[in-house]
């Protein structure tokens, strides 16, 4: 027997689990003396099948027993009537599916019907996976690589060996690498590149000291870390990396540190795409007391995502005092970047494993890819925890605190069971997955699921100690404690009618018949609108949502704006559409989207709402309110198209501002101009003189201060700021 025998592994997959589990099947078939070329089923033709001894083929069903896109060339190609032979293949199938479907698992049993009608021989039967197939898909991937690596040299299997085979890849070493910190170690697999770059761009050193001192850490994570100044360095270079960390200071109003310039002036004429694969975080340090506060680093963060690298870890924006909050940063990147494996492929569900056991005394036990899944024995913090209380039968509220002494790494949600079987019984919060979307709460203003969030993670640490403050989410009816009613957004929901209508439109014709199709720019675009795991935390980030019971809200607003813009609607349904978000109830309704921006994928919504609010303002001619809380006298319109700033202005400030209006040169331009939008001029001539409430009803405003502020404030917040 040889040492090393080839395997072929195909993945027909559409949403990314077939694929998963064949690069799984790569990584794995060394142990067994097999080298595996893993390709998708679109890379191949099926002349290429018939040469192989080993074929392992991972497919899943899309839709009503239709192959995967990537799967359907190869899949015609198979049934032509000159199609080859498959004598003398070795094959197994794994087969992914839905059993919510009728066809079932339908394309893999297709392929594996098909390579055994050609000739070929079964090495071992067809596993069918529901939704959950991470269990099955191991025990087959285990079981059918120990028969390939039975097939000898000459293409014919040795059942006799299997168990051989098996012993010997159980009996698979990894290498250990010894924490520097600790005495504790995690087992990480060494093969591939395990390289990491370091870029730092400094003006008086902090952020070089940095790169220094968390490159001799990756060491600790099994990490061979390489310190680059910006100054000089090759962009390109990047394309090949897997993972980079960049810490960048801000220097003067702003701007790029002197060693980072030139390297930034590269990096913004970069092609989008040059980054893909690459996976990066960025550290920013700055000084609060600067206007553009940690900009530098903001730019490279947002840069390095335009070119397609994939951010691990969020970014962390330090002020002088940058030392405890930037070794958190450091903790969670180097074990983010280590979780990378060889291969580029990161695996999430590792990181948390090896955080643990690079800064606790536990010892591990054998878990996938090489890592180690160690116990937690974690040190406790001091915590101060104020929880919201509400009592239904008395109507009476409060707040009930407790200070104790928790495992750091415990969850929110942990935190609260704790309280709850130990403490008061009465605490009532909903109780769920760690993931579990209904389950989301405040914490110190932010909206969170308190199954992903650690209790050390919560708030920062001071004096060895924690405080937080616990609130059920804002803009929902309190039922009682930390729980609220979710029943008013499923009521909006259905006012909104968010079901589909679809257009008659040209297909695609294929075996299976014609299908719809959509160019890729659009669907990841409409994909990105909707993809909000907690619509309940969408729904309270805005402020109009806890003033107004009328108000959609912009959970259901942005679902709707994606369906307005989904080129398989019908027209009808588009203008349905458009005038649920046209009405007093809709994206009018919104006072600063500003506070959505700052919520998790909030900058995708914000902006998909602001494009919504600017189609709105454009189909009604500027006319109404525009927010709750600001009733505007009178809306002109410039010439730009632009609404006139000046005049809303002069109209707050009371009616010898308003009179002078009619004097301005602003006003005078404006009415002989012609609108872009096809709008009215001036929606009121009366409102420039007087409110459109009438003579007689003017508001107290006569050349005195503005009143209520947070009208001017969101007015000023709605321009675009040129008061």
């Amino acid at each position: 027997m040889s040492a090393v025998r080839s395997l072929l592994v195909l993945f027909g997959s559409q949403s990314g689990n077939s694929e998963d589990v064949a690069s799984k099947i790569g990584k794995a078939a060394s142990k067994y003396g097999l080298e595996a070329t893993v390709k998708g089923m679109d890379e191949i033709q099926i002349s290429d099948m018939s040469g192989q001894k080993r074929i392992m083929i991972c497919c899943s069903t899309w839709g009503e027993g239709e192959q995967p896109d990537n799967a359907e060339d190869l899949w015609i190609s198979a049934n032509a009537d000159d199609s080859p032979s498959m004598s003398g293949v070795n094959f197994s199938v794994l087969a992914l599916g839905d059993s919510s479907y009728d066809l079932f698992c339908e394309s893999g049993k297709e392929w594996d019907s098909w390579l055994e009608s050609k000739g070929g021989f079964r090495i071992n039967q067809r596993v069918d996976c529901d939704v959950d197939y991470e269990t099955p898909a191991k025990e087959w991937m285990d079981e059918t690589l120990a028969r390939m690596g039975a097939v000898d040299d000459s293409g014919m299997f040795q059942e006799s060996l299997v168990e051989e085979v098996k012993n010997n890849a159980s009996g698979t070493a990894v290498s250990k690498v010894e924490s520097e910190s600790s005495e504790s170690s995690i087992e990480i697999s060494s093969d591939g590149d395990r390289s990491m770059t370091i870029l730092f761009g400094s003006q008086s050193g902090n952020a070089e000291g940095l790169a220094a001192k968390f490159a001799k850490q990756a060491t600790s994570y099994g990490l061979d870390a390489e310190v680059a100044d910006m100054d000089g360095f090759d962009l390109t270079s990047l394309s090949s990396k897997k993972r980079v960390l960049i810490i960048c200071s801000t220097w003067g109003e702003g701007e790029q540190p002197d060693n980072a310039e030139e390297l930034w002036q590269k990096a913004v004429s970069a092609s989008p795409g040059l980054l893909n694969g690459v996976h990066f975080s960025v550290l920013a340090l700055g000084d609060t007391s600067y206007e553009l506060f940690c900009e530098s680093g903001k730019e490279w963060d947002k840069r390095f995502e335009e070119l397609g690298a994939t951010r691990l870890v969020e970014r962390v924006d330090c002020d002088v005092d940058y030392d405890k909050i930037s070794q958190v940063w450091a903790e969670e990147s180097l074990a983010s970047m280590a979780a990378v494996d060889g291969e580029g492929l990161f695996h999430e569900e590792m990181v948390q494993a090896i955080k643990d056991s690079i800064s606790s005394d536990s010892t591990g036990a054998s878990g996938e890819d090489g890592f180690t899944v160690p116990d937690l024995k974690s040190e406790s913090i001091r915590a101060e925890i104020s929880i919201f209380r509400y009592d239904p039968s008395s109507s009476t509220t409060g707040k009930d605190t407790w200070i104790c002494a928790l495992p750091g790494h415990m969850s929110i949600l942990e935190v609260l069971r704790t309280l709850k079987n130990t403490q008061d019984g009465s605490l009532t919060f909903r109780d769920g997955t760690v993931d579990d979307p209904t389950t989301a709460i405040t914490i110190n203003g932010r909206y969170v699921l308190p199954g992903n969030l650690r209790l050390d993670l919560a708030a920062p640490i001071r004096d060895g100690g924690i405080s937080i403050k616990i609130e059920p989410l804002s803009g929902f009816e309190v039922i009682r404690d930390l729980v609220v009613d979710h029943w008013a957004l499923e009521t909006k929901r259905e006012i909104s009618k968010p079901w589909m209508m679809s257009v008659t439109r040209k297909g695609l014709n294929t075996p299976q018949g014609a299908i719809g199709s959509m160019t890729p720019l659009i669907a990841s675009e409409l994909h990105s609108i909707t993809d909000i795991h907690s619509y309940p935390i969408l729904h309270s980030s805005s402020d109009a949502t806890s003033h107004s019971e009328e108000y959609l809200g912009p959970s259901i607003l942005s679902h709707a704006w994606a369906r307005r813009n989904d080129p398989r609607i019908s027209p009808s349904k588009k203008k349905e559409i458009e005038a649920l978000l046209d009405s007093s109830i809709g994206i009018k309704a919104e006072t600063d989207l500003s506070s959505i921006r700052r919520q998790g994928k909030g900058t995708i919504i914000h902006d998909a709402l602001l494009n919504c609010k600017t189609s709105t303002l454009a189909r009604t001619g500027y006319d109404g309110r525009h927010g709750k809380h600001v009733w505007w006298y009178a809306v002109t319109v410039k010439s730009s198209g632009k609404v006139n700033d000046t005049v809303l202005y002069r109209q707050v400030l009371g009616p010898i501002g308003l009179i002078g209006n009619l004097f301005s040169g602003v006003t005078a331009r404006m009415v002989l101009g012609f609108t872009r939008n096809g709008g009215k001029m001036i929606n009121d001539i009366l409102a420039l003189i007087a409110p459109p409430a009438g003579l007689g009803k003017m508001p107290r405003q006569f050349n005195s201060s503005v009143k209520n502020h947070h009208e001017v404030v969101a007015i000023f917040n709605e321009m675009d700021g040129r008061f």
